[in-house]
């Protein structure tokens, strides 16, 4: 609707679950294990055939195979499942074992050196798991590994390398160590970015609760103050009304105005404590008013209008089609109190810009007022960040960006490349339009 800055800020609500870590923790055990049956086959196909140490092929070779029917299990319930507990987590570390100690008990057991392959479960067990289930590892894992000292099938070597065992376990060793560094490396510091990314996942949750609590108080302080207010606002419109009967009045024209002004202020003051009364559910007798999107917004325009005469607004209306909406007050309230903004950071016009695609109702506030400062982009839409440098101010943004997110929408915030601040509202259609309109 207009070009911008690279400058911007923007809210949106957040896509990635908590519990999305497990799956990904769990494809990283998977592609793990994927490294461990190549590994596997090659080490035991080589040592078979080409160092000549004889090996029980066809056991060894039935665990990878096992293995990879367990991974391809896994790919299966990770497409069809979002979550992954942390019993599976557990469980899929065991998995690998038991593995690696079937596989070292058919290969010489403890003399084997690939039994430091346990440290590689214990530490991906230290990341993952709560901390009685990494006890659980650490004493599997140290049970089988002493039980490997006493029943295990010794190697059948050589004659050429039966001299040469020593010579075998340190170049063994050296292998078995770049391995783990290299796995540790690899996969560790991809599962701890999981974990930090679900922790920061959780620090929004913390966030938005907070704020959520703010606007419940605010809401029935608000709501409060509707009733309070309306008994005085009732009683104004009853003194002014026989004010306009009284010969002191209706003898000078300058008082009959000023007494009708008076009266359409308390008859706006009243419309917007019925606003906050609807907004709050606690209207009643009153059912939704259907209305197309242009006298939606005609209407909100048209209200503002009055109220501010000396500001310029102007509606753009994109070249669509609009559906039939339920005009909900919530909404009008936070476009009002965009155009109030832009009104009180020195605007001397406001644009309403409206379109939609085939999701989204898209209104925007254009102003030519100074625009926002960067960091008013880095803190937009919390409470109390203002460029106003009065008592309570933010809240009209804080509540905007609140609003819209639980109707399931977009905040944009940015600064045209024309000067002043540009506010998008995307609105999704789905919770906005008639059940007749959105087929």
């Amino acid at each position: 609707m207009t070009s911008r800055v690279s400058i911007r800020a923007r809210w949106r609500p957040s896509l990635w679950p908590a519990d999305a870590a497990g799956r990904k923790n769990m494809a990283l055990l998977v592609q793990l294990r994927w490294i461990a049956i190549a590994g596997q086959v090659a080490t035991v196909l080589i040592v078979h055939f080409a160092m000549g140490i004889r090996l029980p092929l066809p056991s060894m070779l039935v665990v990878p195979t096992i293995a990879a029917a367990m991974n391809l299990g896994s790919l299966m319930v990770l497409r069809r499942r979002t979550d992954i507990s942390h019993a599976e987590l557990f469980l899929a570390l065991l998995f690998d074992v038991l593995a690696l100690t079937t596989q070292l008990y058919l290969s010489g057991g403890a003399t084997n050196p690939f039994v430091s392959l346990y440290l590689v479960q214990v530490a991906l067990g230290a990341v993952l798991l709560h901390r009685w289930s990494v006890w659980g590892i650490v004493a599997i894992s140290s049970l089988c590994a002493a039980m490997l000292t006493v029943v295990y099938r010794p190697l059948n070597l050589s004659d050429t390398l039966e001299g040469h065992l020593f010579d075998l376990h340190i170049v063994g060793t050296w292998i078995c160590f770049t391995m783990i560094a290299v796995l540790l490396v690899l996969f560790m510091t991809r599962i701890t970015r999981n974990l930090q990314l679900r922790e920061a996942y959780l620090a929004r949750l913390r966030q938005q609760a907070a704020e959520e609590e703010h606007i419940v108080r605010m809401g029935l302080l608000a709501s409060g103050a509707a009733h309070e207010l309306g008994t005085p606002l009732a009683q104004l419109a009853v003194a002014l009304g026989d004010w306009q009967h009284m010969p002191e009045i209706t003898g000078h024209p300058a008082l009959v105005e000023e007494v009708s002004e008076m009266e359409a202020a308390v008859k706006r003051c009243k419309a917007i404590l019925s606003g906050i009364l609807m907004s709050a559910g606690e209207a009643r007798g009153e059912g939704p008013q259907v209305t197309s999107v242009p006298d939606f917004v005609n209407g909100i325009a048209r209200d503002w209008r009055a109220a501010n005469p000396g500001l310029p607004l102007r509606c753009d209306f994109g070249p669509h089609d609009y559906p039939r909406i339920i005009a909900d007050p919530v909404i009008r309230q936070a476009v009002t109190n965009l155009l109030d903004n832009a009104r009180e950071a020195g605007a001397t016009y406001v644009n309403l810009l409206v379109g939609r695609d085939s999701n989204w109702l898209n209104v925007a506030v254009h102003d030519n007022g100074p625009g926002f400062s960067a960091d008013m982009l880095a803190d937009f839409g919390r409470p109390y960040r203002s460029s106003k440098g009065k008592q309570g101010g933010g809240l009209g943004l804080f509540l905007v960006v609140n609003v819209v997110r639980k109707l399931g929408g977009l905040v944009d915030a940015s600064n045209g490349a024309d000067g002043g601040a540009m506010i998008q509202l995307r609105l999704p259609l789905a919770t906005l339009a008639l059940e007749e309109a959105k087929g």
